[in-house]
Order: C-alpha cells, then sequence, then structure tokens
C-alpha cells in the first residue's frame, strides 16, 4: 500500500471521528436513532464554507458551523420531547428540513474553496509542514474533542445523560428531567458532526449540499469496528475505539479502492462493513459453541471407550 494513501486514509479517519464521536453520543450514550447526522455533517460544512468563501476567519466559520449542529440537535430534541414525535421520524424531519436549510445558506448546490484561507492554511503559516498540516490538525481535534467528551461524561450530568439513555423512567423518578437530557445531547452529538463537516470541507476545498448522505451509516459502521476490535471495557476505551474505529474504517476503504473496487460501489461495501460487524460476534460464539460441543463429544467418546477396556 502506497505510504500516500495510508496517511489520507490516517488525515480522513481523524477528521470524520469527530462525526462519530457525535453519533455515538445519539446512538450509544441516549440510545437514540437521530437521523439528523445526514443533515447536520452539510449543514457544518456549508456555514465553514459560506463563511470562508465571504473572506471571514476560518476558525470563526469553523465555531458558528458548531454552533450551527447544536441548534439542529436542539430542533431534533424538541420535535421529540415536546412534540411526542418517534425518535427516527423526528430526526428525519430535521434531515429533510436542513437539505432546504443548507441549499438557502450557500445559495447553490456546492461552493469552491479552492485558493481560499481555511484553517489549514492557518496552521501551514504557522510553520507547519503542508504534508503535516491535516494530520496535526485532526489529530488535535480528535485529542481535544475526546478528552472532553470523556470528562463530561463523568460528570453529574454527564452521569444522568448516560442513565437516561440506558434506564430512562428510573432516572426520571430519581427527579431528573430526562427531556432536557436527550435534547442537550443530541445538540452536543449533532454539534460534533457539524463540526467534522466544517473539517471535511476544507479539507476537500469543496462543501456540497448532498456531502452528507449516508453519514449515519459510515458513523455506525465505525463505531462497530471500533468497538469489535478494539472492546469496551470502560468509558475512555469506549471513546478511544470510536475514534480508532473510524480510522479503520477508512483504511478499510482505502484498500478496497487500490484492489479496483470502484468508487460507486462504496454503499455496498459500507453496508457489507457493518453487516460483517455485527454479525461477527454471533457468527463467533456459534463457532466456539460447535467446537465445545465437538470437544466434549469427544470426551465423552473417548471416557466411553477407556470403561469398555
Amino acid at each position: 500500500m502506497d505510504i500516500s494513501i495510508f496517511f489520507g486514509a490516517l488525515e480522513q479517519g481523524l477528521l470524520w471521528s469527530l462525526m462519530v464521536l457525535g453519533v455515538y453520543i445519539s446512538f450509544r450514550v441516549l440510545d437514540y436513532a437521530d437521523l439528523t447526522v445526514d443533515g447536520s455533517f452539510a449543514l457544518g460544512a456549508a456555514v465553514a464554507a459560506k463563511i470562508i468563501f465571504s473572506g471571514s476567519d476560518p476558525w470563526l466559520g469553523t465555531l458558528i458551523a458548531f454552533l450551527a449542529g447544536i441548534l439542529a440537535g436542539i430542533v431534533t430534541g424538541i420535535l421529540h420531547t415536546q412534540f411526542k414525535i418517534a425518535p427516527l421520524l423526528s430526526g428525519i424531519l430535521s434531515m429533510i428540513a436542513l437539505y432546504s436549510i443548507n441549499l438557502r445558506i450557500m445559495g447553490q448546490a456546492n461552493i469552491s474553496l479552492l485558493r481560499m484561507d481555511t484553517i489549514i492554511t492557518s496552521a501551514e503559516n504557522l510553520g507547519i509542514d503542508s504534508k503535516l498540516a491535516v494530520l496535526i490538525l485532526g489529530l488535535a481535534f480528535a485529542v481535544i474533542v475526546s478528552l472532553l467528551l470523556w470528562w463530561f461524561l463523568k460528570t453529574e450530568m454527564g452521569f444522568a445523560m448516560r442513565a437516561t439513555g440506558d434506564n430512562a423512567q428510573m432516572i426520571r423518578s430519581l427527579g431528573v428531567n430526562t427531556n432536557l437530557m436527550i435534547i442537550l445531547g443530541l445538540g452536543l452529538s449533532n454539534s460534533l458532526v457539524a463540526l467534522s463537516g466544517a473539517l471535511v470541507a476544507q479539507y476537500q476545498s469543496f462543501a456540497d449540499v448532498g456531502m452528507g448522505i449516508g453519514t449515519i451509516v459510515v458513523g455506525l459502521a465505525s463505531i462497530i469496528i471500533g468497538e469489535v476490535i478494539f472492546g469496551t471495557t470502560n468509558l475512555l476505551r469506549n471513546i478511544l475505539a470510536v475514534v480508532l474505529g473510524s480510522i479503520v474504517y477508512r483504511l478499510v476503504i482505502a484498500i478496497v479502492l487500490q484492489l479496483g473496487l470502484p468508487p460507486t460501489d462504496l454503499r455496498l461495501l459500507t453496508a457489507l462493513i457493518v453487516t460483517i460487524a455485527l454479525a461477527s460476534p454471533i457468527v463467533t460464539n456459534k463457532v466456539q459453541k460447535f467446537f465445545d460441543l465437538k470437544r466434549g463429544a469427544g470426551n465423552a467418546y473417548h471416557s466411553k471407550c477407556s470403561q469398555d477396556i
């Protein structure tokens, strides 16, 4: 494998890991199937690209993209908690609405950021080698966000949010406002997704209204791959597994493309990866039981032969 392709996959894995952390909050912490992600990822890209294209500071554009993601998640949370719309449907409604909102923000289907100053060029201006700028930025964002998320989920509010996902009825009986926890959790989740979208848009030098399609599947695939490979024994390990799962997912995609798979088959490949990752624990368990039974039958046969002798 070409080393440049490996570094490209590593860069993308780190930038997309923020999106995966956002999906982890909704999917694992809150136990909430949130499809807003497909819209909020493009929202972050649209907001950051529009602000950068207008000549404003790229760091300001990235920050506003982060805040826009919070609003998107809060709207989904209100649709579910205040209007009693099912989680799946509330996410779909927000995702559909965000498609039109993103078009409104950009004023067109896509915005090119070629020859525009982004946070990547800001890093290069600080003297960081252009070949390492994306890698260092992606690593810095992934480490800082992971540590902040780990710290937050260990606070009193973080415990209440995790308990809301584990057993909402029990934690509600203890006086916790679970509706508020869901709204805050979805706001935090989509803020990270939008931040990832803003970074990816600056990395690939364009934002497109359709760039968020399938984001939720990529997020789920990365989470499941990370959990299967790296385990989930404690909270910090869970978060690290999510980040590493994002990198592994991008490496797998890069390797398969190198083997000659057409890019048009990437969706099919993603579905296969998720299926294999989900099925692997069950298949492993059945294979283990099969060999245990076979070993038990063999031992019984030898024991019977010994008695006969």
